[in-house]
């Protein structure tokens, strides 16, 4: 049976190379992520990031948070894999992150959308093979206001010629 599922199943291209890329073009990111309150402690926990505003309830309340806000660094990590098949699943080098900026507090059950929006384009000096992009990421959450900001810079393919 697993034969016969492999013999019809179909590869699916997934990212995007070089060509594609246009300065200006703008990717709605699909899906969305949803956070739970369990995720936002196992992560700071996992990641010893002992910060106890990021777990401990009565502690976030006395400094004015309704519930424990989800850690920064989890926001961070799950906007940018939102991006990740429209802009760089296909491969290329992560090349960095600049202009990192947080907006609104992120809490439990707030759902969080992506958009990216090309900033820059350029050849790559060592590898002919390969282009370099830059996108302006920014994340949303369920009421539209921005919670994170950043540009990310990675090497990507460029369309094979034959």
């Amino acid at each position: 049976m697993a034969h016969a599922f492999a013999q019809s199943a179909v590869l699916m291209e997934k990212g995007n190379v070089f060509e594609a890329f246009e300065l200006g073009r703008v990717f709605e990111h699909h899906w969305g992520r949803t956070l739970r309150q369990t995720e936002g402690t196992l992560f700071s926990t996992l990641t010893l990031h002992f910060n106890p505003l990021h777990f401990n309830l009565e502690y976030a309340r006395a400094l004015g948070h309704p519930e424990t806000p989800i850690n920064p660094m989890l926001v961070f990590s799950v906007v940018f894999g939102l991006s990740v098949e429209d802009l760089s699943e296909i491969g290329g080098a992560f090349l960095g992150v600049d202009d990192l900026v947080y907006g609104a507090q992120v809490y439990p059950d707030d759902t969080l959308t992506a958009r990216s929006t090309v900033v820059k384009l350029r050849d790559s000096g060592s590898n002919p093979g390969m282009g370099i992009a830059s996108w302006h990421t920014e994340g949303f959450n369920q009421r539209e206001e921005r919670v994170i900001s950043f540009v990310r810079t990675n090497m990507v393919p460029r369309r094979k010629t034959t």
